[in-house]
């Protein structure tokens, strides 16, 4: 006999859904916690959105680095980083420096068209904040990583903050601050006008992710751009790029780097010489060694009384 009353529909289908707190981790001999296929929004019609994370055993409660995939917005998984560099050494370098790593899934474009990935990682975001207490983690310092398309992503999340509604999005727990403390973004598109082809075809990743023509949709094309909002303040960037990148030139790093700094903030760039896209033809270790250190200075832990470990009103 169930332990609890069958309600229908089940918390998972009911309107607004719920999202369910997270589940137990499996912790490991060396005291490092993981937590598997945490759904962080689920709404009917969609597949539920998963985040994995995991988060080493420390004395305080660490940063949380989120890292976004790649795949020109219409395929990849939190589970897989790029060929060129490996899970052992991108988020095994994270969690061996002290920060808990979340790699999340988000809605690819044949699934909706933009803004619904943004909304996604903005919902995953607020996921990690709101349970911040249970997961063991601190919800003041959270970072974005992402590659590519998840460079974007990572890049528009983190220069929108809360600054328009309509890129919030209403995906799983709906209130929360979704503004992060750093941003790591490996070679994203920055200007989503600037790439858009004269004759796109039907499955030209631009038309799936902007819903339609993107010669129709100039305005939309510009609102999907993170140099359209290179304003101050802005958080702490590094931006990582290939100089031979041919799929995203490197100009579109450079551009949004000038113009965060032009307003006043903190941005590096990272040029990796006759560097492709994902970093071939380049030592990744290096330049993985790099972003691993900026986003650990940029979230370590102020000097300030930091008691609180949740935000007002979360679990």
């Amino acid at each position: 006999m169930p332990s609890e009353p069958i309600t229908w529909p089940p918390p998972e289908l009911a309107t607004p859904p719920v999202q369910l707190p997270p589940t137990a981790p499996t912790t490991g001999a060396d005291g490092v916690r993981r937590y598997d296929g945490l759904s962080y929004a689920t709404n009917s019609g969609y597949r539920s959105r998963l985040l994995d994370l995991v988060v080493p055993a420390a004395a305080e409660p660490p940063a949380v680095v989120v890292w976004i995939h790649g795949g020109a917005w219409m395929e990849g998984d939190r589970r897989h980083p790029p060929p060129t560099v490996s899970a052992d050494l991108l988020f095994g370098s994270l969690l061996r420096a002290g920060l808990a790593v979340a790699t999340i899934d988000y809605r690819h474009a044949r699934e909706a068209p933009f803004p619904a990935q943004l909304h996604d990682v903005k919902a995953a975001i607020r996921y990690l904040r709101h349970y911040a207490g249970p997961l063991g983690i601190d919800w003041r310092r959270i970072g974005l990583w992402g590659e590519s398309a998840g460079g974007h992503l990572a890049a528009m999340a983190g220069l929108t903050g809360a600054s328009d509604p309509s890129l919030e999005g209403t995906e799983g727990i709906t209130a929360g601050d979704t503004t992060v403390a750093a941003v790591v973004d490996w070679y994203g598109i920055t200007d989503v006008g600037a790439l858009l082809p004269d004759t796109p075809g039907p499955y030209d990743p631009f038309v799936t992710f902007l819903g339609g023509d993107p010669g129709d949709r100039p305005r939309l094309a510009a609102a999907a751009s993170p140099v359209s909002y290179a304003r101050y303040p802005a958080p702490p960037f590094l931006l990582a790029h290939g100089t031979r990148d041919t799929l995203v030139p490197f100009e579109h790093s450079e551009h949004l780097a000038g113009l965060l700094r032009a307003a006043g903030n903190h941005a590096e760039l990272v040029a990796v010489p006759d560097a492709e896209h994902i970093f071939l033809n380049a030592d990744v270790a290096p330049v993985v060694a790099h972003c691993v250190a900026f986003l650990a200075h940029h979230l370590r832990r102020p000097t300030t009384d930091r008691a609180a470990q949740c935000p007002p009103g979360a679990e």
